[in-house]
């Protein structure tokens, strides 16, 4: 599964959306023919928006609103007009993380790509639309902070959601991470038993929604940087995935 570039930030840092749409388009041709996984060019695509967002978590748009905004009156034209598979790679990411605004946009844009005959990646027709699995809950007595786990999957391959959510600090999220959802579940239960401070339970997907989209509302408050790293690279995958499950 592909991780967080960390070079990806320094990369866009000077850059605003609307300024972007060549470094993007560069970025794209060189690493999107080597992306096989609908959840790799996923999460290739939420580390780019969160880098072009500057990476705040407290400022004017610290819910992506305005780099949301200017990618569909940016990026989505550039990567039409350049109609490569890369370009086309792009628009159906942007179709599937990005806001409702830029998801219709780009969605449209990619149609009109392929009816000039440039062919879909081979996971276009899948991605943003994962299975629904297991998804539990894990967190200390006290009530000062959970984890709420959601299981996705694509065919056979199944990755997990996290989201650290700290309640000492209004609810907030403090994390949120992306693993291998194979064992995960046997391993969290398995650490909960060993431990009596620590509470875990199974909850169905609807209970995680409410749950995720209580946190998402409230805001963000990681306290380390790779927390920081971390929240800017998922943020626009967590959104994605809160409105699908709303859905789903």
């Amino acid at each position: 599964m592909a991780q967080a570039d960390p070079d990806i930030a320094a990369l866009f840092a000077p850059l605003r959306p609307a300024q972007a749409s060549d470094v993007v388009l560069r970025e794209a041709r060189e690493v999107l023919a080597h992306l096989h996984k609908p959840i790799d060019a996923e999460l290739w695509g939420s580390d780019i928006i969160g880098a072009l967002s500057g990476g705040g978590t407290d400022g004017a748009d610290a819910d992506g609103a305005d780099v949301m905004a200017e990618l569909t009156a940016s990026l989505v034209p550039a990567a039409e007009a350049s109609a490569t598979p890369e370009a086309l790679a792009l628009l159906r990411i942007l179709a599937a993380i990005g806001s409702p605004a830029l998801k219709t946009a780009a969605a449209a844009a990619a149609d009109r790509v392929t009816a000039g005959g440039v062919t879909d990646p081979d996971w276009a027709a899948v991605i943003g639309s994962p299975t629904v699995g297991k998804c539990w809950h894990y967190g200390d007595v006290g009530g000062r902070q959970e984890s709420i786990t959601v299981s996705f999957g694509y065919g056979d391959a199944e990755h997990a959601l996290s989201v650290l959510i700290d309640h000492g600090c209004g609810g907030k999220i403090k994390d949120a991470w992306v693993d291998d959802a194979a064992g995960l579940l046997d391993k969290t239960w398995m650490a909960a038993e060993n431990d009596p401070l620590i509470i875990f339970e199974p909850i169905e997907p609807a209970d995680a929604r409410d749950r995720l989209v209580k946190a998402v509302a409230a805001g963000e408050c990681p306290g380390k940087p790779d927390e920081v790293d971390d929240l800017t690279a998922h943020r626009a995958l967590l959104r994605a995935r809160v409105r699908y499950l709303a859905t789903a």
